[in-house]
């Protein structure tokens, strides 16, 4: 081999890994933005997680995820929302009404997949369920449907007369004029009395349950918000203090020692969401995926926590749940 080839031939050896490198494709990367934290979220994050490595990406392996939690503070979604947008992830999924409505208006190239308990038609996500439109799809639950359901569920624990507060969380406006719409229609048909109370922050959530104590509330039912779930362990003390029997939409309540939940189970959605994240992912667009509506709906009962408030279960209500705490 003359001089000249050899080096050549050395030159093109040596650059060769760094030329392959630099034509290998850059692993994209799900910006994954939640209302709520890590704790609460953490199954849910690994149902979404096993959920897209059967559609064929695992994370660290050839798709990134950027996490980002609000906490329940949805004044931090502006700051969040920018940071993703501005790294220019792949995908951005989100799990809540104010956080989905945010990343919509801050991008309209960025594919979006939502996971919300409202009707994204009525807020002005998509256009339709069926044909969504630009660069938005996603899933949506029962939340709101079932708050009325979750009114009736306290109504027969209780006499017939008696005032069933509720507590909603006005910083998501969406989800809140329906359910307060929701609970006003249900006191009206079911002959009960009616408390509305707000909350969007721990001490406010201690100034509603005084009101309630002091208008003599005889029951009360919390929100699907996701804000209540992050406060959810003053939520199950501040009930078991004044012993107000409690209905929540999130199971985390009464497997933590509240009353009763009915609401969706939120593992769906997040299943749903990582098979929308990996069809994605490999080329087809939000506008051309239906947004599908979750429709599994669970009831649990903690028994133990009935009895210290006093209130007998009726059998055929036990006999639906799916869960009994005893």
């Amino acid at each position: 081999m003359r001089r000249r080839e050899f080096f050549m031939f050395v030159s093109g050896v040596a650059l060769w890994p760094l030329t392959a490198r630099a034509q290998r494709p850059a692993v994209p990367v799900i910006g994954f933005l939640s209302a709520g934290t890590f704790e609460m979220a953490r199954d849910y994050v690994a149902t979404f997680r096993r959920s897209l490595a059967e559609a064929g990406f695992s994370e660290g392996r050839n798709v990134g995820i950027e996490y980002r939690w609000t906490e329940g503070h949805n004044d931090r979604l502006p700051t969040l929302v920018a940071d993703l947008v501005r790294r220019q992830v792949a995908i951005i999924v989100v799990a809540s009404t104010p956080a989905s409505l945010a990343v919509k208006a801050a991008t309209q190239t960025i594919p979006i997949v939502f996971a919300i308990g409202t009707d994204p038609v009525g807020i002005g996500l998509v256009a339709s369920l069926s044909h969504p439109g630009g660069n938005i799809t996603g899933v949506t639950n029962l939340n709101v449907e079932i708050f009325k359901k979750c009114f009736e569920l306290m109504h027969n624990l209780m006499s017939p007369r008696s005032t069933i507060a509720v507590l909603v969380n006005p910083a998501n406006i969406a989800q809140t004029t329906t359910e307060r719409t929701t609970a006003q229609e249900a006191a009206r048909t079911l002959g009960t009395g009616l408390l509305m109370m707000d909350a969007s922050s721990p001490s406010e959530i201690e100034a509603a349950f005084e009101s309630l104590v002091r208008q003599r509330a005889d029951a009360l039912v919390v929100s699907g918000e996701i804000f209540f779930l992050t406060q959810r362990d003053q939520l199950i003390e501040l009930a078991a203090r004044h012993a107000v029997p409690t209905v929540y939409a999130f199971r985390e309540f009464p497997v933590a020692g509240g009353l009763m939940s009915y609401g969706s189970d939120f593992k769906e959605p997040y299943r749903l969401l990582g098979e929308y994240a990996g069809r994605i992912l490999k080329g087809e667009k939000p506008a051309d995926l239906p947004v599908q509506q979750s429709t599994k709906v669970e009831l649990v009962i903690n028994l133990k926590t009935a009895k210290t408030l006093g209130l007998a279960i009726p059998l055929p209500l036990l006999g639906r749940a799916d869960l009994v705490i005893e």
